[in-house]
């Protein structure tokens, strides 16, 4: 872990995922508080319109153009989200080595850096499928949405859990307090995922976020980095 050269003991990051236009909002309040963050994108729908139905209401789904990827995510990481965003689990070898790699490859050329991270598509994975991303991809890492209480390092890097889901800030909030209030000898890494435009279903979310990045940032005995700075 890169973070531990720093000679802190304790590590924030944060993932979201889709690569969407709400990502620049988003970054703006991260870079506003010295906080880094895991942006796992689809190469194949970059650019594209989109609009979700999500509680009960239309939210835009628009994806960053790729000529704008390396401007909008600099200063963070940027990581696979797969092609086209197809759940994986029941899909054959060859498909998801293609829809990984071949995202990685291109994330890679768009960004100007070797992209290593990732985060599974759809949710659910399996020990089948980071079998295969490990041994036949140039992923060293995968993040589930399975959430753990733990703020170990975790040995399984190919099917990574976070600790927090980032709507649930009942969560956010017992685990902040937990994880500024501890003290250990060994590593600890407090990981929290989610969508930008899940920021958009209610007006409060942005500001309530923002809350949990003042309260988070700015510790002294914290080092604040990306997926890729924090794990490997």
């Amino acid at each position: 872990m890169r973070f531990a050269e720093s000679g802190k003991k304790k590590a924030v990051t944060f993932s979201y995922d889709d690569g969407i236009t709400q990502d620049i909002r988003l970054i703006e309040l991260f870079n506003r508080y010295g906080l880094k963050c895991t942006f796992n994108l689809n190469s194949g729908l970059l650019g594209k319109p989109g609009i979700l139905w999500r509680e009960e209401q239309h939210i835009s789904h628009y994806k960053i153009h790729p000529d704008d990827v390396k401007s909008v995510y600099e200063g963070h990481e940027v990581a696979v989200h797969t092609l086209t965003h197809p759940c994986l689990p029941d899909k054959d070898e060859e498909f998801i080595i293609r829809q990984v790699e071949d995202d990685r490859i291109a994330l890679s050329e768009l960004v100007g850096y070797e992209v290593v991270g990732m985060a599974y598509p759809c949710g659910p994975n399996d020990d089948r499928c980071a079998s295969i991303i490990r041994e036949h991809t140039g992923v060293k890492y995968a993040r589930t949405v399975t959430d753990t209480d733990s703020f170990a390092p975790q040995t399984y890097l190919h099917r990574f859990k976070p600790n927090a889901y980032h709507l649930n800030f009942d969560r956010l909030d017992a685990l902040a307090d937990r994880f500024l209030s501890e003290e250990s000898d060994e590593p600890q890494i407090f990981y929290v995922w989610g969508h930008a435009y899940e920021m958009d279903y209610r007006p409060d979310y942005w500001v309530r976020l923002e809350d949990f990045f003042r309260r988070i940032a700015g510790h002294e005995d914290i080092f604040y980095g990306t997926n890729a700075e924090i794990l490997l």
